[in-house]
Formats: C-alpha cells, structure tokens, sequence
C-alpha cells in the first residue's frame, strides 16, 4: 500500500531535482528514499522520475502523480491539525510566510507581545517573495502569509489587519522645509529610486502615483529599502516608503524628511493569507487582532 512518507520522499524529490537533497531534507539515507521512491514507482506501474548520473526529471505521468500527492499530503497535515484545534491556542508550531518588504519592520513591532502573550508558541518565520509565499501556502509548505494587497491571491482567503500610506522621503536639502505633503505631480519621477521589479511594494507605489514602469527610469535599482534610504540619505534621488517602516528606515537619519503622498488611498492593505479549508482559522484571527493593536500602538507613539 502507498504510505504518506513515499509521497513526501517523491515530493521532496520533485522539489530538489536531487536525491542526496531530497534525503536531507527529509532526514533520511539518500538509499531509503531511493528505496522508497522505486517501490511507489513499482506500486503504481509506472515512473515518477527519469534519472540518470546527471539530472533527475519528472515524467509526464509523474506531474499529474506529484499534483495528487500534494493535495493527499496537505488533507492529511490538516487532518492531523483537526485534533489540536480544541486545544490551548498557539499549542503546536505554526510556519508563517512574510515579505522582505513587511517583515523586516512588521515582526519587531509583534512579535513582543506575542512572546508575551503566548510564551510556548513556535514560530518558524520563512521570508520570500509574494509569488513564491503564494506558491508555498497553496502547496501546504506554509501555513499562512502576510502579503501586501492589491496582489493576485485567487482561491485563498485574506484577513486584513492594516492599511497604510506611503511616504516621499527626501534628504532634507532637497525639498521644502515647509512641505507636509506632496502629490504625485509634485515628485520629481527622473530621481525616484524604487525596489527593482519582482517586489509587489514597486508595483504598490507605482499605483499609488498612477505611474506606469517606464514613467520612472531611474538609473538605481535595488532589493533592499534600507540600501534606497541610504543612497537618499547621499543625495542619489528619493524614494517611497511605507508608513510601517518609517520609524526604522529614517530612525538615525537627521539629514532626511519623510512627507506623506497625498493620493487616494490607504496606498497598501496588508493582510494575513491562508487556504479556505485551514483548520487553524481561530488562531489566525488572533494574530490578526494582536498585529492590528500592536501596529496600532506603534504607528500612533511614532
């Protein structure tokens, strides 16, 4: 009979291209996956993969056998989640998905209090991309993502728990000691540096100014808002900054001025994104409720 742990060997498998990977990261032998992998192979008559000394390849059967193998393995994690949901909250571990753009200034503002609150609670904390986060929480790698909306999460299900402006920051010799806000006809878009394409904060600003990519052609490009504040903080150009990371972006920098843009907004929604049939939706609702007041609080004493 195919087993559950055959099914996670092939699917780490899928995921590696690579048999000692895979086997890592299943802490096993590189020979008991192997083994196990031939005898699903020899239980379903047919091949998963095609290997050879150099490259491991999933056939065409194999895709259709992996994307089964998916949802068999995600009803079973969640089936044996259903036994502690009557429990204490935050009993077992729960993996949560974050972006480079919200985790960096979202985490240290909660995850106190949460310690506080909940002290047992084990937190595995993976930061990706939004796409890949989406990818990972379909496939079940991840329990739930905070992701900044607008951003295509069809058949998941969102809980917002904050929405913010951007801001212009400038260094202060280049702008107005008078200025408190600023339009997007105002900013001059030639010295508008912003993350490069991939980040979904770029795609955010852009709307925000309803400016298309090749309105601003900045000669900068950077994965990093701390390496932008930076090169603002040079004289280099300005940039747009979300109001959560304010407080650390421009914290230690005298020489810069954060002016809110005055658009129709909130300019980003920032929400908490899992699959409809998760069976810890209860304790998503608290982190929902304890990131909103600690946001809250935070944003309100800067």
């Amino acid at each position: 009979m195919i087993s559950i742990k055959q099914l996670c060997y092939a699917l780490a498998l899928e995921k590696t291209l690579h048999f000692k990977k895979a086997a890592d990261a299943c802490n096993v032998s590189q020979s008991t996956l192997s083994t196990a992998i031939n005898e699903l192979e020899k239980q379903l008559g047919l091949m998963i993969f095609e290997r050879n000394n150099k490259q491991v390849l999933v056939t065409h059967e194999g895709q259709i056998i992996l994307a089964k193998a998916k949802k068999v393995k995600l009803e079973m994690d969640e089936l044996l989640q259903l036994s502690r949901t009557n429990k204490q909250p935050f009993s077992s571990q729960m993996t949560l998905g974050v972006i480079p753009t919200i985790g960096p200034y979202l985490l240290p503002k909660v995850l106190p209090e949460l310690r506080k609150q909940y002290p047992e609670f084990k937190l595995k904390i993976i930061e990706d991309q939004s796409q890949n986060l989406v990818d990972m929480l379909r496939d079940g790698e991840i329990d739930a993502a905070v992701l900044a909306l607008p951003f295509p999460i069809d058949g998941l299900m969102s809980f917002d728990f904050w929405q913010e402006d951007f801001y212009w920051v400038s260094h202060k010799d280049e702008c107005s000691s008078q200025m408190q806000e600023i339009t997007s006809e105002e900013l001059e878009i030639k010295k508008l540096m912003l993350l490069k394409d991939g980040h979904c904060l770029k795609e955010h600003a852009l709307a925000a100014c309803s400016l298309q990519k090749q309105n601003q052609e900045s000669e900068f490009d950077s994965a990093s808002l701390h390496t932008l504040i930076q090169m603002v903080a040079g004289k280099l150009g300005s940039t747009l900054v979300p109001q959560m990371a304010l407080d650390q972006l421009i914290y230690n920098e005298s020489e810069l001025r954060a002016i809110h843009l005055n658009e129709p907004g909130p300019h980003r929604t920032i929400s908490l994104v899992i699959r409809p049939n998760y069976v810890r939706t209860n304790e998503i609702t608290l982190l929902k409720r304890l990131f909103n007041n600690q946001l809250t609080q935070k944003c309100a004493q800067d």
